[in-house]
């Protein structure tokens, strides 16, 4: 959604409630047998996951290549950001979080936040010396990137001891096209639905 607002494609979005089993219904399963959200439905192209998708958006709408530069480096920086943010990142906060509220475990495992710390020090280290992930400017990295962390202190997970995380949270907010009402707004629905999973 932040990729679409910055290079002004409007989106006819459609949700679903993942916990009443929406995704699960016929039609959704035929454009996309994974089932699973976000899917982009382009004309007669259909592509799920949301990283290639902030890609595929960034790459036929964007007016330049800032948000996803043609540059082979600096592009190679942006995916590899984009992967560390699939593959470690979020997967790590997954691990400390969704046991619980998905899978009905009564606590949070602390050595998981530990390792989601590890990889916040990562990122905090990845951010030293430039304004945005990738350099001085927005990138769809920074896109992703924002989308997950906006998410953790709704998860009461303390960022202060990242203060490049911090500062770059703070520039995003200010810099970037539809953050307040895309990715704050979305982090504060995340955070009602993990608070009400987290007090049953």
């Amino acid at each position: 959604m932040l990729t679409a607002k910055a290079v002004g494609v409007n989106l006819n979005l459609k949700e679903f409630d993942l916990f009443k089993g929406e995704h699960m219904n016929p039609e959704f399963i035929a454009l996309n047998p994974q089932h699973i959200v976000p899917t982009l439905v382009d004309g007669d192209f259909v592509l799920w996951e949301s990283r290639p998708i902030c890609s595929y958006l960034a790459s036929k709408f964007g007016k330049d290549d800032t948000l996803y530069p043609s540059d082979l480096r600096k592009r190679a920086e942006v995916d590899r950001l984009n992967y560390f943010d699939q593959g470690t990142l979020f997967h790590r906060f997954g691990e400390y979080v969704f046991p619980v509220i998905f899978r009905g475990e009564k606590t949070f495992d602390e050595e998981k936040l530990k390792k989601l710390h590890e990889a916040l020090g990562w990122l905090n280290t990845f951010l030293s010396g430039h304004d945005f992930a990738v350099g001085n400017n927005i990138t769809i990295a920074d896109h992703v990137l924002s989308a997950t962390v906006e998410t953790f202190p709704e998860a009461n997970i303390d960022l202060t001891s990242h203060p490049n995380v911090v500062s770059w949270l703070e520039r995003c907010k200010t810099k970037m096209p539809g953050y307040e009402e895309i990715n704050i707004a979305g982090a504060k629905d995340w955070g009602k639905m993990f608070k009400s999973r987290c007090n049953k």
